[in-house]
């Protein structure tokens, strides 16, 4: 697979909040196509580690060659970020220097016109797995889901006020065949919603909460806040880029809670937002919020 041209949002101001140094180890729990990692392995030469996760085989498939140039200095885990502890110890280190995670879909995925994350692919089988290798697809959850479930989960995960419409017309839907592609899933929300009244599209929330059901994304990244404290290392850096409301707010929340219990200094009193001139040249970057906090105690 070809390499990617990307460049991760935010990234001059993770940098700077990360501040990488040589002779340290980071954890990059979304390295995605190696963007952010490619940096932090730079600017901690020469002898400065990172061991970077991710769901996605293609991704790392993209990041293994992007970042190929750095030897030994980098490791590559096919892992999902919640079990970032138990790779962490399986790579003989318990604690890094240092850990970011970028929670936005890469363009490598959205762009795919067969994984079905976006509904710009009409024919795009209805998957959504950020691991295509394990877990239900979004069209086996759809299709087993009741009807009460479906409209919890695009009210809640995707703040859609016409959740139980849409979820009823699915279920209205696939009792006459099965709901297996993004556009039959697109043409059921157009005609539960009715004529398009915004410039947002009618299916984006949809999408947005099925993807975020379909891989346990909220779930998961309480579980890597919950652990965070546990591996890096006192006076290290934690850092979440989030893309969701719903992901800013669980992130503020734990960092929070944590902090009052003395674990973390919390760094961004107000997450960091995208300039304006960033958004130009990177719409995808306008919903990015950057937290950070520091580890307790001197490294």
């Amino acid at each position: 697979m070809a390499d990617v041209p990307h460049r991760p949002v935010l990234l001059e101001e993770v940098c700077e909040i990360l501040r990488p140094a040589p002779g340290r180890c980071y954890l990059d729990c979304t390295v995605g196509g190696g963007g952010m990692a490619e940096r932090i392995l730079a600017l901690s030469q020469p002898d400065g580690k990172l061991i970077g996760l991710d769901r996605d085989p293609a991704a790392l498939a993209v990041a293994a060659g992007r970042l190929e140039k750095f030897g030994e200095r980098v490791t590559l885990v096919h892992a999902n970020f919640a079990d970032a502890a138990r790779v962490l110890v399986e790579n003989g280190t318990k604690k890094v220097h240092g850990l970011v995670a970028d929670l936005g879909l890469s363009s490598l995925q959205l762009d795919a016109p067969d994984r079905g994350f976006s509904f710009r692919h009409a024919d795009a089988p209805l998957d959504m797995r950020a691991d295509p290798t394990s877990g239900k697809t979004a069209a086996q959850l759809i299709a087993r889901a009741s009807e009460g479930e479906l409209a919890d989960v695009i009210w809640k995960l995707g703040d859609e006020r016409r959740a139980r419409r849409i979820a009823r017309a699915i279920c209205r839907e696939r009792q006459r065949r099965p709901i297996e592609t993004a556009g039959q899933l697109v043409a059921i929300i157009q005609r539960a919603v009715g004529p398009r009244r915004s410039r947002i599209h009618p299916a984006t929330r949809t999408f947005l909460a099925i993807r975020t059901w379909t891989n346990r994304e909220l779930q998961d990244l309480e579980e890597l806040l919950t652990s965070a404290k546990d591996i890096v290392e006192p006076g290290a850096r934690a850092l979440i880029l989030s893309f969701q409301s719903n992901e800013d707010r669980i992130a503020k929340t734990v960092f929070r809670n944590q902090a009052r219990e003395g674990v973390w200094e919390i760094l961004t009193k107000r997450p960091l937002v995208p300039t304006a001139e960033e958004i130009r040249a990177n719409p995808r970057a306008r919903s990015a919020k950057l937290r950070a906090v520091q580890r307790k105690g001197l490294m």
